[in-house]
């Protein structure tokens, strides 16, 4: 790898650092404010005597369209 392909990795990854830093403080603060995570409609919850299953539908295609949202911005503005 030459010191250009580091130094992008790098920067990739500073910047990953900072992103998981930005949503380890946001679970904090909701924790910290009595916020929970619900499960939206659409999302599919099956619970028994001792078991819970989750398949996040609903949260995963928003999660998905938020992140392509924010990737196009981010892509637009580097232009």
């Amino acid at each position: 790898m030459s010191m250009n392909g580091l130094e992008m990795l790098g920067k990739f990854l500073i910047g990953f650092g900072l992103l998981f830093a930005l949503l380890g403080s946001l679970m904090v603060l909701f924790s910290k404010t009595g916020l929970s995570w619900k499960p939206l409609p659409g999302d599919i919850v099956i619970r028994r005597d001792n078991f819970t299953f989750v398949a996040p539908i609903t949260t995963s295609i928003l999660l998905s369209l938020g992140l392509t949202i924010l990737l196009w911005l981010l892509s637009i503005l580097r232009r």
